[in-house]
């Protein structure tokens, strides 16, 4: 069974940033505590950042994409939005981010 690659119509949402104890080592790892499930979370780019736009309001993946814009070079708008959506299905999973 192939992964789903989430269509552009999906709203996704996350927990306000207050729910959340970020800490970014200087490898690039960034360290996330999720206070309602307990759980700490290794995470690598783009996921955090990803959260981070989240923390302004649930987001489609094109929202998303103009949001992260603001301060990074996504480069390819196609392969920006199939990498996005990965990440998103993996902090999906990770229960940090829903769908609705």
């Amino acid at each position: 069974m192939g992964r789903e690659f989430v269509s552009a119509s999906k709203v996704f949402h996350a927990d306000e940033p207050g729910r959340r104890i970020v800490k970014r080592l200087p490898d690039g790892v960034t360290l996330i505590f999720h206070r309602p499930s307990g759980l700490t979370h290794i995470l690598g780019s783009p996921a955090p950042e990803l959260l981070e736009a989240l923390g302004e309001g649930a987001a489609d993946i094109d929202m998303l994409i103009e949001r992260l814009s603001r301060d990074h070079d996504l480069g390819d708008a196609g392969e920006a939005r199939a990498a996005l959506a990965a990440r998103l299905a993996e902090l999906e999973t990770a229960g940090l981010v829903w769908r609705v």
